[in-house]
C-alpha cells in the first residue's frame, strides 16, 4: 500500500465529537446516522471544466490506470454530472462491462441519457440517486468512482453506509478530491479516510497527484459494516 507522508506522519489530528446541529432539515432516512461534522459545499456545476481540457492532461486514464479498471468489469459512476468519466468508463470496460451513472441532479441525468443515446453507449444505464443514498443494487460493483463530489455530500455516514454492501467481494470505491476546507469544494486527507473508516471501509492506497487537479484515494470493505447508532462522527481538530 502506497500512503503520502502527509498520512503517515498523521501531521491533522481527528477526533470523534458530537454532530453539529439538530436533525430539522435532514431527510428521515438519514436521521439514525450521525450528521456530519462539517460544512458542506455548495453543488457545483457538473462540468468542472471542459473535456477536452480534462483529456489535454490525461485525466480519466490516469485515474482509470491507478484505480486498475479492466474490460469486463462493472463500475459506478456517481455524481456522473454530464458524463465525461461515464463514456471513458464505458470504454474502458468495453461491451462486456457495465457502467452505472448515479447523480441527483435530475436535469444533469437527463442531459447524460440524451448523450448516451446519441453516442450508443449500450453499457451505461442511469439512476437517480439521493442525498444519504446512492441507491446502488447490493454485490454489484467491482469499483465505485466518486470524482470531485464527494465533499459535496451532505450525508457521508448514510451514503456510506448505503454504499458498502454494493461492492463486490474485492471491490473498491476510488475517490478523487483536492485538499481544502470541505466549503471550499475538498476534503483533507485524513478527514476523508476517518469518516470512510467510521463506516466499514478501510483505505488501501493514498497518491497525491497535482495532474489530476487533487488526490487519488482507494478503499475497500472492511470485515463488517458497524450499526448506524455505533457510528461516531470525525473532525478535524481545531
Amino acid at each position: 500500500m502506497r500512503v503520502a507522508s502527509l498520512v503517515l506522519a498523521g501531521l491533522i489530528a481527528l477526533s470523534a465529537c458530537g454532530p453539529m446541529g439538530g436533525n430539522a432539515s435532514r431527510p428521515d432516512s438519514a436521521r439514525e446516522f450521525p450528521r456530519a461534522d462539517r460544512p458542506v459545499s455548495d453543488t457545483a456545476s457538473s462540468d468542472l471544466s471542459g473535456e477536452d481540457v480534462r483529456d489535454e492532461r490525461g485525466e480519466a486514464q490516469k485515474v482509470m490506470d491507478l484505480a486498475e479498471v479492466t474490460s469486463g468489469m462493472t463500475v459506478a459512476d456517481i455524481g456522473a454530472g454530464e458524463g465525461y468519466y461515464t463514456v471513458r468508463l464505458a470504454a474502458r470496460v468495453g461491451e462486456d462491462g457495465r457502467v452505472l451513472a448515479q447523480d441527483i441532479d435530475r436535469e444533469a441525468l437527463d442531459r447524460l441519457g440524451r448523450r448516451v443515446e446519441r453516442e450508443r453507449l449500450d453499457n451505461v444505464s442511469i439512476k437517480f440517486g439521493r442525498e444519504d443514498d446512492p441507491q446502488l443494487p447490493a454485490d454489484s460493483f467491482d469499483r465505485i468512482f466518486m470524482v470531485h463530489m464527494y465533499h459535496e455530500v451532505s450525508e457521508p455516514y448514510a451514503f456510506l453506509w448505503r454504499l458498502w454492501p454494493a461492492l463486490t467481494e474485492d471491490g473498491q470505491v476510488v475517490v478523487v478530491d483536492t485538499d481544502r476546507p470541505t466549503d471550499q469544494h475538498g476534503i483533507p486527507p485524513l478527514l476523508l479516510i476517518c469518516e470512510f473508516k467510521a463506516v466499514g471501509f478501510q483505505l488501501v492506497e493514498f497518491i497525491e497527484k497535482p495532474d489530476i487537479r487533487g488526490f487519488f484515494a482507494r478503499f475497500e470493505r472492511a470485515d463488517r459494516l458497524p450499526e448506524p447508532r455505533d457510528i461516531r462522527p470525525c473532525a478535524l481538530n481545531k
